[in-house]
């Protein structure tokens, strides 16, 4: 991001590194790079996401702390990563649809926004929340599948019974569920809640990279010139460090906004994903919708059953944005051409 503000009023500027676009990148090493950087990153964040994804499709609240405590007692450490080959699988094409969709758009409505006149600022909030929204979009055509199967994987365990989940099959690995699946649903089994994912991850990625933007710019007016050297413009210029760190807590303000606008959607997208036809309907045989799910969620818990893995979303959230967003700028500079 190329941002130029004031520190105080007094006239001098922080300087930061202009942005890599599109046309900076070497696609090829971009891709390669980036599937091997984020398989990584989503390896160590993976047990959070199946916290998360446990505690949603709960009857019942169950502390976090207290279930990871249950799978490693019932499942041992490989509990926590049911389902993860699956959703490695899927991660290196939708990442890779994601990125250049991100790329593309941010650098095309970047440029238009300014050519009509909008400010800096304004023209780098519009570019990023647009960004997000193609991105989320395009990888949802590959993760939905990814997502119901790895999913389904992730809540199926040897304490289940005990914990209050029903409504599941058992599944032996993710070619068993996907075969399952279509047996049972078709391909539409497999894209089960593809409209609520687009309207959960869609408006979730634009609120982020809007908020991260907005985010990014506040903080460096915050702290000014601190941990800054002056350049040779008479303005400052921020070592790596300070770069860095300035990622990171935009990054996790910017998840906070993100999950609290799109818990509730998050938490009806997973249940409509996770739970088969039965535990909604024991005299038909029908596909759950939308608004019975809502239904049975506010009779079990009120509105706030809505919200339940809050917790363990927010952190995934935020330690997926602070990994993310400093590997993808790292990962830009390595692509970057000669």
């Amino acid at each position: 991001m190329s941002v130029s503000m004031e520190e105080d009023g007094s006239g001098s500027k922080i300087h930061l590194p202009a942005d890599i676009n599109w046309e900076m990148l070497d696609k090829s090493k971009f891709f390669f790079l980036g599937a091997a950087l984020f398989s990584g990153v989503s390896g160590a964040l993976y047990p959070i996401v199946v916290l998360k994804t446990r505690q949603q499709v709960m009857s019942s609240q169950i502390p976090c702390l207290k279930m990871a405590g249950s799978i490693l007692r019932n499942e041992g450490y490989r509990g926590f990563y049911r389902g993860f080959g699956t959703s490695l699988t899927g991660t290196i094409p939708a990442r890779a649809l994601y990125m250049g969709a991100l790329e593309v758009t941010k650098s095309s409505v970047g440029t238009a926004t300014v050519q009509l006149g909008f400010s800096e600022a304004s023209s780098s909030t519009i570019a990023s929340s647009a960004a997000g929204l193609s991105a989320a979009m395009a990888a949802q055509l590959v993760w939905t599948p990814i997502d119901v199967v790895s999913q389904r994987l992730m809540v199926q365990g040897s304490g289940n019974s005990s914990c209050g989940v029903v409504g599941l099959k058992c599944y032996n690995g993710g070619i068993d569920a996907f075969r399952k699946i279509i047996c049972s649903d078709g391909l539409r089994g497999l894209y089960r809640g593809f409209g609520i994912s687009i309207l959960t991850y869609a408006p979730s990625n634009a609120v982020w990279w809007g908020s991260y933007s907005i985010a990014h710019r506040l903080v460096w007016g915050s702290i000014g010139c601190y941990c800054c050297k002056k350049d040779t413009e008479g303005g400052y210029k921020p070592d790596g460090k300070a770069m860095l760190a300035v990622q990171g807590v935009s990054a996790a303000m910017a998840s906070g906004v993100s999950a609290l606008v799109t818990m509730p959607l998050d938490t009806v997208k997973t249940r409509l994903q996770v739970l088969d036809d039965d535990c909604y309907s024991s005299s038909s045989r029908r596909t759950p919708t939308v608004l019975q799910t809502v239904k049975n969620l506010v009779k079990e818990g009120g509105f706030s059953a809505c919200y339940r893995g809050l917790g363990p979303r927010w952190a995934s959230m935020s330690m997926s944005a602070i990994t993310m967003i400093t590997t993808y700028e790292f990962l830009k500079k390595l692509s970057t051409k000669n």
